[in-house]
């Protein structure tokens, strides 16, 4: 069998061939990085004693939020958070 320089498959052929480009700087796949990135996020949320809600808005409140977070230069959750606490407030 020839060796085809287009042939990536067979990469004992290649294993002295050095490639252009940044070399890899991590062991796992992408997706296990962000499998792993996402459970350090979950468990740094939970040091900090925070809880998760998911919430589904019709588009409408949804751009509203988005344009009342970018007005204030605060995040969409950190909007949402401070809107829940003023509510609460008013009814206590």
């Amino acid at each position: 069998m020839a060796k085809e320089s287009f042939d990536r498959i067979t990469s004992d052929l290649f294993a002295n061939e050095v490639r252009r480009g940044r070399p890899k700087s991590n062991p796992h796949s992408r997706q296990v990085q962000l499998k792993i990135n996402k459970q350090k996020q979950t468990l740094r949320d939970k040091q900090n004693g925070l809880k998760r809600i998911e919430l589904k808005v019709d588009s409408a409140l949804f751009d509203k939020l988005n344009a009342l977070s970018d007005t204030q230069s605060i995040s969409r959750a950190e909007l949402i958070n401070k809107l829940l606490h003023a509510q609460l407030n008013q009814i206590n």
